[in-house]
């Protein structure tokens, strides 16, 4: 293949592409692609085999593609020993020029940050104001092979993922924006996220303590919760879902409640982080060899997003984040009367109150008012798949005996065979009243919880629709399944 793309002259140039070949090769399109070598391209010298803009498309198609350097090799019509060559140059020259600009704590100042990069939801929802600033931190993870060095393959191997890799922290702000990249890390017991910011801040690593201030917030997860104590003896305010307590089936409704505030705001960096892996080459498990690299490509993957990607989401919209923040504020303050009703009344224990009608009485709802309901959008993107195995397999949606209002399902989990969870919902004519599933963030009224989601979204929506199908394909029909032999006990034994 090497030899009929040099005898034809065809391998890829970008001195000659085609426009709409930019995005599907290196993830931008012609002008930013444009807009990036000019940061580049005076830095780049021309070679006999490849121009500066060849050698930067070469790079960009590296991390977009994840190929690898044989086939990019073929590709391009070049050796191997120039395309690495060509790779390491954009890298260091990208560090120089063009990361400084887009990435790290000095790139935007600390009032821009919160003026035009902090959603007026977040704002809200923590009753911060205009001098606080409100980052979200997570750590991702860059998969890489197993070494034969015994003393890193242990520290990098990581328990949670059962497998090795390096831990990057990912500073964004609440509409998407990097931040700031710290790391990458190793991945043992002694380096979990709230391991790294401790250090983070006690070792001020790019002066991020010195960045925050007294009074900031930073929205973490569960894994954060080691760092508590430290943020608060500095004055930072942390925004942490709850936890639940040993013995604790599950989360109380005021808890569930403000833990839902959290997480309407820190999805947005686990949406940061799939940004980064849009980008195949650190999606693959790369080789111990680009261990030193990885922190170079992660922020320059990073600073393109900051540059040429939209924001995930906009700070623009105050007035719709606003009457949503006091929605969900006014929820918070609510309990959970349905789930008092079941209780008092052991509802879950008395089978002979419920029956199972045909036409389930429920109002009829639009995807607004659905949305209305959940707060979010996470929660109806999986209802199609729960209603797909629950009509496929024990289809229990029953009626109270007393009060067709009231009605009762019990539906799989997505993640453990051998748990269902059991809920109800009270409904009039025209509105969805009160929920409550047994899940362990089912008590919650900010919301609903996924399995609630799904019976309103098929109930009050979906079976309306001319479309019958739901969920996506089973592929494990064309596959065996060695769980449904049965030897015949009655053949011969011969």
């Amino acid at each position: 293949m090497r030899n009929a793309c040099l005898n034809q002259n065809t391998s890829l140039n970008f001195d000659a592409l085609d426009e709409r070949d930019y995005p599907s090769l290196t993830g931008l399109t012609k002008p930013q692609f444009d807009d990036f070598c000019s940061h580049l391209l005076q830095h780049i010298k021309t070679t006999p085999k490849r121009s500066p803009r060849t050698t930067v498309g070469l790079f960009l198609v590296k991390l977009y593609s994840g190929m690898s350097n044989k086939l990019l090799s073929t590709i391009f019509g070049l050796s191997k020993s120039s395309v690495r060559r060509a790779i390491e140059t954009v890298r260091l020259i990208s560090m120089r020029t063009f990361v400084p600009l887009y990435l790290g704590i000095e790139t935007v100042p600390r009032s821009t940050l919160i003026q035009n990069h902090t959603r007026q939801l977040a704002k809200t929802l923590f009753n911060a104001d205009d001098n606080q600033l409100i980052l979200v931190l997570d750590g991702t993870y860059i998969y890489i092979n197993k070494s034969n060095n015994f003393k890193f393959q242990r520290r990098s191997f990581s328990m949670h993922k059962g497998r090795p890799l390096v831990k990057p922290m990912v500073v964004v702000t609440t509409t998407g924006h990097f931040v700031t990249i710290v790391g990458p890390y190793l991945a043992d017991g002694k380096n979990n996220d709230a391991a790294i910011l401790n250090h983070m801040l006690r070792a001020n690593i790019q002066n991020f303590r010195e960045f925050l201030q007294e009074g900031d917030i930073l929205v973490v997860d569960r894994g954060f919760r080691d760092s508590l104590t430290l943020l608060t003896d500095l004055g930072i305010n942390a925004e942490m879902p709850a936890l639940i307590s040993k013995g604790q089936k599950q989360l109380s409704t005021k808890e569930a409640n403000s833990s839902r505030l959290v997480t309407k705001v820190r999805w947005v960096v686990e949406s940061a982080n799939a940004r980064i892996k849009r980008f195949k080459m650190l999606a693959t498990v790369l080789p111990c060899s680009q261990v030193p690299f990885i922190g170079d490509f992660v922020r320059i993957v990073c600073a393109i997003c900051n540059k040429y990607l939209p924001a995930l989401s906009s700070p623009s919209q105050t007035e719709a984040d606003t009457q949503v923040a006091q929605q969900m504020l006014l929820l918070a303050e609510r309990a959970n009367t349905l789930q008092e009703y079941v209780q008092e009344r052991g509802l879950e224990r008395k089978l002979k109150v419920w029956k199972s009608v045909e036409d389930v009485p429920f109002p009829r709802l639009s995807e607004e008012n659905l949305h209305d309901l959940t707060l979010g959008v996470y929660q109806l993107k999986l209802a199609s798949s729960y209603i797909q195995e629950h009509l496929t397999g024990a289809y229990d949606i029953h009626v109270h005996v007393d009060d067709t209002s009231l009605l009762t399902v019990r539906l799989q989990s997505r993640h453990t065979s051998s748990r269902r969870y059991l809920m109800w919902i009270r409904s009039s004519d025209t509105a969805v009243e009160a929920w409550y599933c047994q899940c362990r963030a089912g008590a919650r009224v900010v919301g609903m919880c996924a399995h609630v989601s799904a019976i309103v979204w098929y109930l009050a929506f979906a079976r309306h629709q001319e479309c019958t199908r739901y969920g996506v394909r089973d592929w494990g029909s064309h596959l065996e399944d060695a769980a449904t032999f049965q030897i015949d006990s009655s053949s011969d034994s011969d």
